[in-house]
């Protein structure tokens, strides 16, 4: 079975066709989506994990390159008294969860493909990142794959959709760095082949599907980790070619997306109540740099120097000498319990919420008892004017590649269903035809459509 997969910053998702029509198979008990997360007991049972799941003839040069991990993931299992067959990773929702319940413990990554890319990444760093990805292509395919048995099918070939630039610095390198590790990882998962496609193609494909005339489309993909802009000629001229390579005229791409708007709310909305802004006894101000670290939840070494024991001295001496230690010894419990990824999380919601309403309250009672947030509107738009500010760069710089302005701007990703980003993009070109996509659904039945021309 040939399928779209959609490996998405803030959910996965997979397509099959059904006859003409592009269908998503249910990933989740009451979704056809699967949150990018995952969580395991101990780090090093990521690693042992993989080995069980990986075919008999691949264990033991898999046992090899990873001796060390496995020695550690055995000696992990003693410790926290796991049986031997007891499950220690777990992805999607079931990742959530644990995490909630057991946030100062384990091992939880949220959104592991905006890593991929990371320039200085060391060898155990990319083979720990090779095991996450692995671990939940190896989950989204048994899913896939409970899901076709009663065709007598099971998934084979995967077009994967990747952003144009993983990362905003270290161009092709980064980019080839986080396609060897996707490459891996599907090898490993049990897929057979996979190709790669850009997701803002993907998601111009299908919207290509419903044009009955040709047209020049600016297509801007807001997703949760990325934002990826193509220039692309689409209509009946165009949809039947196998190549469509002279039809692409321009792209860009940014690590920029809806996880660094829940951040830069979560700064606004979230850390004054834990002390941001407010002054120590001799009149300067509390260093803002630890409330960054603390929900840089996409940032590896903000996240390790906030998680440090030297990050932990450093807010317990800030509070000896604050104005407001109050404050500030919420800040420590975030550190202490390792709260960062739920602030984000609290962030997301009332982004959410502000799509349907123009003010909200946030409950944050795990960082203190009866503490509420209200976040409006007004505050968002603020809150998030440095990204929307790179959305419009992006946009113009595939725009300055193609060296022509579209027919229509096609709008997708899950993002831009925040009416505060929609507006940000229709501002900048009000005379051009808006139109939005399924925000959710549009990459993944793309990436599908394609897998159905190069597989078949």
């Amino acid at each position: 079975m040939f399928v779209g997969f959609d490996y998405g910053s803030a959910n996965c998702a997979v397509g099959i066709m059904d006859q003409d029509t592009v269908t998503l198979i249910p990933l989740s008990t009451d979704s056809h989506y699967l949150v990018s997360t995952l969580y395991a007991l101990d780090r090093d049972l990521i690693c042992e994990a993989v080995f069980k799941a990986l075919p008999v003839e691949q264990q033991s040069a898999y046992a090899t390159a990873r001796s060390a991990q496995l020695s550690r993931a055995r000696q992990a299992r003693r410790e926290l008294d796991l049986d031997a067959d007891e499950q220690a990773v777990f992805v999607g929702e079931q990742a959530v969860q644990h995490y909630l319940e057991m946030p100062e413990e384990g091992f939880y990554v949220r959104s592991p493909k905006s890593f991929l890319g990371a320039t200085g990444l060391r060898a155990d760093q990319v083979a720990l990142f090779e095991d996450i990805v692995t671990m939940m292509m190896l989950h989204i395919k048994q899913l896939a794959d409970a899901k076709l048995a009663s065709r007598g099918q099971k998934v084979t070939h995967a077009v994967i959709g990747r952003p144009v630039n993983f990362q905003g610095i270290g161009g092709e390198e980064s980019n080839a760095q986080a396609e060897d590790i996707l490459r891996l990882a599907a090898s490993r998962a049990g897929f057979e082949a996979v190709a790669f496609l850009f997701e803002p193609l993907a998601a111009g494909m299908d919207f290509e599907a419903s044009l009955t005339d040709d047209k020049t489309v600016l297509v801007v993909d807001v997703g949760g980790g990325t934002t990826d802009c193509s220039v692309v000629k689409m209509g009946p001229s165009h949809i039947d070619k196998a190549d469509r390579s002279d039809d692409f005229l321009g792209h860009s791409g940014q690590r920029i997306g809806g996880n660094d708007l829940d951040i830069a709310l979560s700064m606004k909305a979230f850390m004054q109540h834990m002390g941001l802004g407010s002054h120590m006894v001799n009149g300067l101000p509390v260093p803002s740099k630890p409330f960054w670290n603390a929900v840089a939840v996409n940032d590896i070494s903000a996240q390790r120097d906030f998680a440090s024991l030297s990050s932990r001295n450093m807010i317990k001496a800030l509070i000896t000498d604050a104005e407001r230690a109050d404050l500030l010894q919420r800040l420590l419990k975030v550190q202490q319990d390792q709260l960062g990824y739920r602030i984000v999380r609290s962030a997301e919601a009332a982004k959410i919420a502000l799509s349907e309403t123009s003010k909200t309250t946030v409950t944050l009672d795990y960082i203190c008892q009866q503490l509420d947030a209200n976040v409006d509107e007004q505050m968002f738009i603020d809150a998030i004017s440095q990204p929307v500010a790179q959305i419009q760069s992006l946009m113009a710089a595939a725009l300055a590649e193609s060296g022509v302005m579209p027919d229509i701007i096609y709008v997708t990703g899950g993002t831009a269903k925040s009416p505060a980003i929609y507006n940000s993009i229709a501002a900048i070109y009000p005379a051009i035809d808006i139109v939005v996509g399924d925000h959710f659904g549009s990459v993944t039945a793309g990436l599908t459509r394609w897998s159905q021309r190069i597989f078949n």
